[in-house]
């Protein structure tokens, strides 16, 4: 049987009670936002590229609609956490490739002229030619789009985020590729959702899988995944997407079923988002996800140190 300590657990405090990180200033709903519409607009892109190339229009429409107003609506959500537009602007000044939040600019801009150029093509019909050109470029920089925010957050010093860099970007382009399936399989027409089913089930099975394996394997600093408001987003995420996974099953039977599998597929992803946002948040606030895999780090060199001495 095992035996109970009699220590009290540890609380870890800064100086002048301070959280050793600074908490980002990045706001809520703003940023969380943006990296949901930015994957749906990313992965839409690809997803109405391969229906005009298997020539389903219902399909592409609706894939084109979702890429344009996906990125406008997020660009309008960054520019607003900015405070003001030529904050943007000024990313673009310089390319610095050693920067996420740099090349993630620069993918952003010219994928928002092309699938706005592409949207409004489809929408008027005007321009045909130049609006399926911009949209197969668009359809280029779309998987750049969907998963350089993971790259962002996985960059900072936030624990919850950069432990989980190796699995963040899977996760977000799981994530992107569901709520783009999800939102085609809700609004196109149902002779034509085959590729938008079986992107949206793809790659809900890749974020559930992936945040698993992200969870199990940051250990202590996965804590905010399961705990508090992040963990009950995490939570509700990993139900709505599978799901969704299962309405897209039986969708087989029941053809009606897939428009609102589509629509659970999407919230789970939008929850998703919001739980990794504030799970980064609270592993800001609380010194101990910063100063335990500092400790354990620190006594795991000192024994290989002394093992080579040895």
């Amino acid at each position: 049987m095992r035996e109970q300590s009699l220590l009290p657990e540890p609380e870890f405090e800064s100086y002048y009670g301070r959280p050793i990180l600074k908490t980002p200033t990045w706001k809520t709903p703003d940023v969380p936002f943006y990296l949901f519409v930015g994957g749906l607009a990313g992965a839409s892109a690809v997803l109405a590229e391969g229906a005009a190339l298997t020539d389903r229009p219902g399909l592409e429409r609706v894939a084109r609609v979702a890429a344009g107003a996906g990125v406008t609506a997020g660009t309008v959500a960054l520019i607003h956490d900015l405070g003001r537009p030529e904050r943007f602007l000024n990313m673009l000044r310089v390319l610095k490739p050693t920067s996420p939040l740099s090349v993630g600019s620069f993918i952003l801009a010219p994928f928002g002229g092309l699938a706005t150029m592409a949207m409004a093509s489809q929408l008027t019909g005007r321009l045909p030619a130049v609006g399926r050109s911009a949209g197969a470029a668009a359809a280029v920089l779309g998987p750049p789009l969907a998963t350089y925010t993971a790259g962002l957050l996985a960059n900072t010093a936030v624990p919850a985020w950069h432990e989980a860099h190796r699995e963040l970007p899977f996760v977000f382009a799981g994530s992107a590729a569901a709520a783009a399936g999800g939102v085609a399989m809700a609004l196109a027409p149902e002779a034509e959702t085959g590729p938008a089913v079986r992107m949206g089930c793809a790659g809900a099975l890749l974020e559930v899988a992936a945040t698993q394996v992200m969870e199990h394997r940051a250990g202590l600093v996965g804590e905010p995944y399961r705990t508090g408001t992040s963990g009950r987003l995490m939570s509700a995420s990993r139900a709505l997407t599978v799901g969704g996974l299962a309405l897209s099953v039986a969708g087989r039977r029941h053809p009606g079923l897939r428009r609102a599998a589509g629509l659970v597929l999407a919230t789970g992803s939008l929850a998703l988002r919001f739980g990794v946002f504030e799970a980064g948040r609270a592993s800001a606030r609380d010194p101990k996800y910063t100063v335990v895999p500092q400790r354990d780090r620190l006594r795991a060199r000192e024994r290989a140190g002394a093992t080579m001495t040895g």
